[in-house]
């Protein structure tokens, strides 16, 4: 059977780049520009310095980019679970067949979307103890030197420095900062810190006390207070740091983690320095004050002794009765003085009358006569001892002859020892020594025993009498 050809198609053929430029040039031309409200998704911020966020409602999602020259000029950046309306355009991502928002700017939907973040924020912060007011440290009361972080134009510095002028003379340090925008709060952070880096001793002089400031403005122009860095740095700060930040109605997350806050620029230099002529009559209060208290103090002191005065008698009424003892005794000193030299002279004239030459010598010679006794009764008593020791000496010693062995041997025995000194007792261990020693009472004699002799038989008890028979 044949094959029968189809008919040609009419349907033109496109490559897959031609679709998709197809479909993106329709997309782009339909959505030049748009303006998208919705819910802020995961957010990715790559390396590059680009951000990719979702967008999304109850029902769909449209992915996000924002370029790293348009991230920088945000003023809020979205955060997830955050309501923007994002402004850009709509375009293709041809590698992975979809499409994508470019996003330009955010902006949040309403204060409202802002006002649920900060109150976020915030409590997430104070969670973590920053706004603990533990952690408050005292404004010093006369500091030297001041350090300001906020912008070098505007009115707020040109405020601080007219008020400090006015109230006490000190140094002023600025640290010149962006007060609104992207790079608002990285400043910020860093001018806390720079300021807090700088030595005690070192040639640009540490601040006693900081003050951050900046004027009022909307949420959106202070919300570079209300970042998480800021808030970090003024936590941390070990110098005294005031918040100025708008006016009093205005509330950052600064203010919380500040260790004061006023109400605009201008109070926190009334809080951080004090007034000079103020300061002068308070001095002056205190020092007329100091002169009342003293004289008042003297006065009091002085009549409280005229008080006591009064109950102490005169000193003649204290000294009388001494003063006549005295005269008493003294009439009767050379009556008694007399006295006590007669008593003693009698009593050196009674002890003399034994002292006479005669009366010496006698008790000389009886004390040489109980001394002598003394003497001969200690002699003849060591005698009797010696004698007795002595007799109990002689006794041991003939026990000790009677009992030793040389008197043995003088009676015909005789001791053996080996070729070691060690005592032989028997015949077998005579004939195992090399050399045997034997001691007689005179003298010793060495022998050497005979291998072949024998140890000597006991001598045979002699025959008894045969019992005679009656038969």
């Amino acid at each position: 059977m044949d094959l029968i050809d189809e008919p040609p198609s009419n349907t033109p053929e496109f490559s897959v780049s031609e679709i998709s430029g197809a479909v993106k040039r329709v997309l782009e031309g339909e959505f030049g520009r748009v303006r998208v409200r919705g819910e802020v998704g995961r957010v990715v911020i790559a390396r590059t310095g680009h951000m990719y966020f979702d967008l999304k409602d109850d029902r769909s999602v449209i992915a996000s980019v924002s370029w790293k020259g348009q991230v920088a000029k945000m003023e809020v950046r979205p955060e997830e679970g955050m309501e923007v309306i994002a402004t850009g355009r709509l375009t293709t991502f041809a590698p992975q067949s979809k499409y994508q928002l470019q996003v330009e700017s955010v902006e949040p939907a309403g204060a409202g979307a802002l006002m649920a973040m900060l109150e976020k924020r915030k409590a997430a912060l104070a969670a973590e103890g920053l706004f603990a007011a533990e952690h408050k440290r005292r404004l010093p009361y006369l500091p030297r030197v001041i350090g300001v972080v906020t912008s070098p134009q505007g009115a707020v510095i040109r405020d601080i420095l007219h008020r400090l002028h006015d109230r006490f003379g000190v140094h002023v340090l600025l640290w010149p900062v962006a007060v609104q925008g992207q790079a608002c709060a990285p400043q910020v952070a860093n001018a806390i810190a720079g300021f807090n880096a700088l030595p005690h001793a070192g040639a640009i002089p540490r601040p006693d006390v900081i003050i951050v400031a900046r004027g009022g403005g909307s949420i959106e122009d202070l919300w570079g207070f209300n970042e998480e860095i800021v808030v970090r740095a003024a936590a941390a700060s070990a110098i005294p740091l005031i918040s100025a930040v708008g006016h009093e109605t205005d509330t950052t997350l600064i203010d919380f983690a500040a260790d004061q806050r006023a109400p605009t620029p201008t109070a926190a230099a009334e809080m951080a320095v004090p007034v000079q002529a103020d300061l002068s009559a308070h001095l002056r209060t205190l020092d007329a004050r100091l002169i009342r208290s003293g004289a008042l103090a003297v006065s009091q002191r002085r009549q409280r002794l005229q008080d006591l005065s009064r109950a102490i008698p005169r000193p003649e009424a204290l000294l009388a009765p001494s003063i006549q003892r005295l005269d008493q005794s003294a009439e009767r000193f050379p009556g008694s003085l007399r006295a006590l030299i007669t008593a003693k002279t009698q009593a050196l004239r009674s002890a003399s009358a034994g002292l006479r030459p005669a009366t010496i010598t006698a008790e000389i010679a009886k004390g040489r006569e109980r001394l002598d006794a003394r003497t001969t009764r200690a002699a003849r008593a060591m005698v009797a001892l010696l004698e007795r020791h002595d007799t109990r000496l002689a006794g041991l010693d003939r026990l000790r002859q009677s009992l030793g062995y040389p008197a043995t041997l003088a009676r015909g025995y005789a001791v053996v020892r080996d070729h070691e000194g060690a005592l032989i007792t028997s015949a077998g261990s005579a004939g195992n020594a090399q050399t045997l020693e034997i001691e007689f009472s005179d003298s010793r004699v060495q022998v050497i025993p005979s291998r072949t002799a024998k140890p000597a038989k006991p001598k045979a008890a002699p025959p008894k009498p045969e019992q005679g028979t009656l038969f």
